[in-house]
């Protein structure tokens, strides 16, 4: 059975120094994000996806739409396609105004073919509201009679973002765009690219070798090397997995859902209240009851055998060692601890783990020196 609300991706490119086999599917809600290395393939299998580059094979559907079958010989191009494409650099036209580029978008034989695709689960609004929605939501309204040379990168590519809405696309697609930005500029856009994804609950498949934005946006996380595919599926569930992420150079941590609980503003902290304990971390400035996630790199959790008295760090929990594993070098150990349901990297060394004794089962507690909360 067809699943009407999916991407199913089989594609197979074949290059002189490169080769891309891929084989997956991905949910057609939240923000899918294509992780790894520099040459690992993420942005060759983007270009597949909106048809800038025919595979050598394979096939893509996007629920009963096939896009592209090798075997059948079909393959619908890119502008066919029910999908908008976000490039790394802004690619404004530099002789119209904001005003102008956004309604490039908007000319009738850049509409036509892709609204015969379009889902009648999602119905279309008139090109006027479209227009008016992607400028609010964005929030553009004070740019629209600048020129693209009086805009700054940040804002470039809100309007990138913004032509790209007004087609009403099933699927955004974006190819690092903020890795040309610096990172006061990336603080910038990235709580629109939020903002996308709960007002508009559009999907997108998102290209980015950023822990950052990786750990910020993504919904469903698929890590990829050598162009293939290393692991996919729920962020918070490849998290589990600390060795999906040091395989690709990664630092091995864990990813909490929490709620804001309280706020102690003299102190410029917030608590975050998640199942099973209670982290304090720095104060964004997030009203209580707003859901955020929070990043612990493993390196930032010790373990005690009994309840640390007088200590410093403030976010010290009880729990219990679900495993002992070995981290790359000898020396170091990961102990997956369980928080009454949610689970903590802690990186020690294995000297210490054999001084303690430690070993599963054994309750303990965890001490949290650094919480990052990332949303």
């Amino acid at each position: 059975m067809i699943d009407p609300d999916t991407l199913a991706l089989e594609v197979s490119l074949q290059r002189v120094d490169f080769a891309l086999n891929v084989a997956l599917t991905l949910p057609a809600k939240g923000i899918s994000v294509l992780f790894g290395p520099s040459g690992s393939g993420k942005t060759s299998l983007l270009r597949c996806v909106a048809g800038l580059e025919p595979q050598s094979r394979g096939r893509i559907a996007w629920g009963a739409s096939v896009l592209s079958d090798s075997r059948q010989g079909i393959h619908s191009p890119s502008w066919q396609r029910p999908f908008a494409y976000v490039f790394q650099e802004a690619s404004l036209f530099e002789h119209l105004d904001v005003m102008g580029n956004l309604s490039f978008g908007l000319k009738p034989e850049r509409l036509h073919n892709k609204r015969c695709m379009v889902p009648q689960s999602a119905p279309l609004l008139s090109p006027e509201l479209a227009l008016e929605q992607a400028i609010e939501i964005l929030g553009l309204k004070a740019l629209l009679g600048r020129q693209p040379q009086q805009l700054s990168g940040g804002e470039r590519q809100r309007v990138a973002m913004a032509r790209a809405l007004v087609t009403q696309p099933s699927l955004l697609m974006l190819d690092e765009p903020l890795a040309s930005l610096d990172r006061a500029r990336q603080q910038e856009v990235l709580p629109w690219l939020e903002k996308l994804r709960d007002t508009l609950h559009l999907p997108m498949l998102y290209v980015t070798h950023s822990e950052t934005e990786m750990t910020r946006l993504a919904s469903t996380l698929v890590l990829m090397d050598q162009g293939r595919v290393k692991a996919c599926g729920p962020v918070q569930e490849i998290f589990t997995n600390a060795e999906w992420l040091t395989d690709l150079g990664e630092e091995p941590s864990s990813l909490i859902h929490a709620q804001v609980k309280e706020r102690d503003e003299p102190w410029g902290l917030a608590q975050a209240k998640f199942k099973g304990g209670e982290f304090w971390c720095r104060d964004p400035g997030l009203a209580v009851g707003s859901c955020v996630r929070l990043r612990i790199l493993a390196r930032d959790v010790s373990i005690a055998c009994r309840e640390p008295v007088g200590s410093s760090i403030q976010n010290i929990v009880p729990a219990r060692i679900h495993s002992i594993q070995a981290d790359r070098h000898f020396s170091q150990s990961l102990v997956r601890l369980d928080m009454e349901g949610t689970l903590l990297w802690a990186k020690v060394t294995s000297r210490s783990v054999a001084k303690l004794g430690l070993e599963v089962g054994q309750p303990v507690w965890a001490q949290v020196k650094s919480v990052a909360l990332i949303e």
